[in-house]
């Protein structure tokens, strides 16, 4: 790019689009206006910057990290200086829970003045120093530029994550000469062949083996990879976070609605690309030998009790398991898990076929599982769906299947409510032509329910779909099942969500018979705005879940 001139915020601008960074994420501060004059006025003959203000800085962050995960590439998020950044640190921390590459820039109290008990005077990076890949204070305006370009190059080597850095006001308004670093292309981690040779033996004296695709396979870019592998060995497969849709719905192989069963009988379990947290038992499958594959030795299990592991590029792991497995071993029969299969495939079609009658339940109060059976039939195969919520977004996670990888957004391990308004601000920009489908539980709305507003103010439609049951479903059931009552545990009954929406510029409606899901559904795909229903659901219906996080 040469040599940059200019104030702080051109120059880090010029350096973040030199990442391919194309949308700034922010709530307006005083601290932080020079980044805003860098990203509307673009630097030298490079473009503008896109620039999305929101109405809490944890959507700005949300909304960073929901466009890396979506576009695989960093997002960036401006929080002015104190609570601006505080506001901040619960996405940030999803984020890292989450693996997502993203560049917090931060506004800081003028250099000057420090110590004097300036305007929002705070030491921000202490605050974010465990929950970032680093985090620091950029003083010589001559060095952001290097700073951003650096910060962002951390963000995305594996293991992805969030950095952090503030700039004091004074050294952000200065100008200065710099240059971005000569960074060439890093190749990626090559793994160990015969660490492979072995994960390719044990698969090769399993006659149960199951494979686990979690969020690192989408964001490696291992996608195709991991169904080569799936598919060239046979192998039972279970996805979850964003590896759903590496093997679409339908799909032969995909028995994740047999998991139960398949982790109860399986003797060897691979899993790439997710940690073996709470949401895999931390890593016990009965007797089975565990096998994690991760992008990096530091994600590889420390708790679990492994029979093989391998870190690298996960594409590389991939491929070259597949082929050990076809050149580097004994002749094998062409399909060795058949039956194995075939008995996963029958638990996973009967399990289907039980769940009919709850999902077309005509029941009054509406039964959380009816608005998936109106939303499958309405859904494209390239549609978003993003999950909000406890209870209510549990049931979709167990429903909705997508058909193609990249089109499924959680909160991840974290459990962080109040990700839903900022992951579909992203999503729709990441997306324009996808339909967008944001779930919300009613507790979980009222976290993020204002950046509806963001929503109509740039122009960005939004399918939103309330579960009204006027409780915290994931509190309620448990402390009576425990204490036998509950408290801090009701919301208003039939809370008017949709009301909230038109208020601020949107559009949507109230619905208390499940006979009017699907028609008030059209309604909100054909409106091209954002739209919100709200549908009134039975507080008694408990997801069966097996698992409380402890």
């Amino acid at each position: 790019m040469g040599e940059l001139n200019g104030h702080g915020g051109q120059l880090a601008v010029a350096a973040a689009r030199a990442h391919g960074v194309q949308t700034m994420f922010t709530l307006s501060g005083a601290h932080v206006f020079p980044l805003y004059d860098g990203a509307v006025r673009g630097f030298g003959d490079g473009p503008a910057m896109r620039l999305v203000d929101v109405r809490h800085e944890q959507s700005a962050v949300f909304a960073a990290e929901a466009t890396a995960k979506l576009t695989r590439t960093p997002g960036l998020a401006v929080l002015t200086a104190g609570p601006g950044v505080t506001n901040g640190i619960s996405a940030v921390t999803t984020a890292h829970f989450n693996g997502s590459p993203l560049l917090v820039i931060g506004g800081r109290a003028p250099q000057s003045r420090w110590g004097t008990g300036s305007l929002q005077e705070i030491d921000h990076p202490p605050l974010l120093a465990t929950i970032t890949k680093q985090a620091a204070t950029v003083h010589d305006t001559a060095m952001i530029a290097a700073a951003v370009y650096d910060a962002l190059r951390i963000a995305v080597e594996a293991h992805r994550g969030p950095v952090f850095l503030d700039v004091p006001m004074d050294t952000l308004f200065s100008h200065s000469s710099a240059a971005l670093p000569d960074d060439p292309p890093r190749a990626p981690a090559e793994p160990d062949q015969d660490v492979l040779a072995g994960i390719a033996a044990l698969l090769a004296q399993s006659a149960h083996p199951v494979l686990v695709l979690g969020s690192d396979v989408w964001a490696e870019r291992a996608e195709h990879a991991a169904r080569r592998a799936a598919e060239a060995i046979g192998l039972p497969t279970i996805t979850n976070g964003m590896g759903r849709g590496i093997l679409p719905a339908g799909h032969p192989l995909l028995v994740t609605r047999a998991r139960s069963l398949a982790f109860k009988q399986a003797d060897l379990v691979i899993v790439v690309g997710t940690p073996l947290d709470f949401r895999l038992g931390y890593g016990v499958f009965g007797s089975a030998r565990v096998v994690h594959l991760a992008d990096s030795a530091g994600q590889l299990s420390r708790h679990a009790t492994l029979a093989g592991s391998a870190a690298g590029d996960l594409g590389l792991v991939l491929d070259g398991l597949v082929q050990v497995w076809e050149t580097g071993l004994p002749r094998r029969s062409a399909a060795p898990y058949a039956g194995w299969l075939a008995s996963l495939r029958s638990a996973s079609d009967a399990a289907v076929a039980a769940e009919t009658p709850t999902l077309d339940s005509d029941a009054d109060p509406i039964h959380p599982a009816r608005i998936y059976r109106e939303l499958l039939r309405q859904l494209a195969d390239d549609a978003v769906v993003i999950g909000d919520g406890g209870d209510f977004v549990s049931f979709a996670g167990k429903y909705v299947e997508p058909r193609q990888p990249g089109g499924w957004l959680d909160p991840g391990p974290y459990g962080c409510l109040g990700t839903g308004l900022g992951y579909a601000i992203a999503a729709r920009i990441a997306r324009p032509s996808s339909q967008v489908v944001l779930l919300l539980g009613d507790g979980a709305a009222g976290f993020s329910l204002m950046d509806v507003d963001t929503l109509v103010r740039h122009g960005l439609p939004v399918v939103m779909v309330v579960g009204n049951n006027g409780i915290w479903g994931l509190e309620k059931h448990p402390m009576q099942f425990l204490y036998g009552y509950d408290v801090a545990a009701e919301l208003r009954p039939q809370t008017r969500y949709d009301e909230v929406a038109r208020a601020l510029g949107g559009a949507g409606e109230l619905v208390s018979r499940p006979g009017d899901i699907g028609a008030a559904l059209k309604r909100a795909f054909d409106s091209g705005v954002p739209y919100l229903v709200n549908v009134v659901t039975d507080p008694a219906v408990v997801y069966p879940r097996t698992t409380t996080g402890v």
